[in-house]
């Protein structure tokens, strides 16, 4: 399911191409797919007493909104979808070889994600089985990353989740 193309500029059309460091609070970016087309829209709402961000579809219809938690012990970010809680994103406390988070969904799944995270190198696995990669294999520009999401998943949810977890690794907004 999963193909390397090389690190070439040839990205797969099932391929969601992200921009890195653009998703500070406050500011807009689109999320296109592999032949470049806009398909989500991430608005940043910077009115908001925590940070928000909200994942709009074409039709800018609300597809998911990522919130940081108020007041937490480690870093928690929550992704709603229709003002109903959809999944819960936590860091892992202690990982001595590779950066971790868990996705709790609100439906009682969840997904592990592993990988080189800040350096956009990742998976998301559902019961021991990849779902999702995150990558910079497919491009040359240094800004631009993919998320390749297998089908029948939620993908709103899993870029949502790509989203909130770069806002809680990098230093933005």
């Amino acid at each position: 399911m999963f193909r390397n193309r090389g690190g070439g500029d040839d990205v797969p059309a099932d391929v969601f191409i992200m921009r890195e460091k653009l998703a500070s609070i406050g500011d807009d970016f689109w999320i296109e797919n592999g032949a470049g087309q806009k398909v989500y829209k991430v608005d940043g709402k910077a009115v908001r007493v925590r940070d928000t961000l909200v994942l709009e579809d074409m039709n800018r219809q609300e597809v998911a909104t990522i919130k940081e938690k108020l007041v937490s012990v480690r870093d928690v970010m929550t992704i709603e979808r229709g003002g109903q809680n959809l999944a819960t994103i936590k860091k892992a406390m202690f990982t001595p070889l590779r950066e971790r988070f868990t996705v709790e969904r609100a439906d009682g799944g969840s997904y592990d994600v592993q990988g080189k995270i800040t350096d956009h190198h990742y998976t998301f696995e559902r019961d021991g089985k990849q779902v999702a990669e995150v990558s910079k294999k497919w491009f040359r520009v240094r800004d631009s990353y993919g998320v390749q999401v297998s089908a029948g998943e939620d993908t709103a949810l899993i870029l949502a989740a790509t989203v909130a977890i770069d806002q809680m690794t990098h230093d933005v907004g």
